[in-house]
């Protein structure tokens, strides 16, 4: 299995539950030193209101959530969502 593996399904996963546009969805986890990824996660410009919500809650409860997984994987985790 490789790092950030189950990072990124789980991120996958949430993101595409939450838009409209699924197919859209890219998650790309890249390395971030020896013990830590980073997810950057892409989508259709209509939806990355609904993946950052109110005041960042939503993706505050993302970044929760992954860094949950990370933690399962011994990885720190930080999320960005780009355009």
């Amino acid at each position: 299995m490789k790092q950030g593996e189950i990072v990124d399904r789980v991120v996958t996963y949430v993101v595409k539950e939450i838009v409209d546009d699924a197919d859209a969805v890219e998650v790309e986890i890249v390395a971030d030193g020896q013990d830590a990824v980073v997810a950057e996660v892409r989508t259709a410009k209509p939806d990355m209101g609904r993946v950052i919500g109110r005041r960042g809650r939503v993706a505050r409860a993302i970044r929760t959530v992954a860094g949950a997984a990370g933690d399962e994987e011994g990885v720190a985790v930080d999320v960005e969502f780009l355009d």
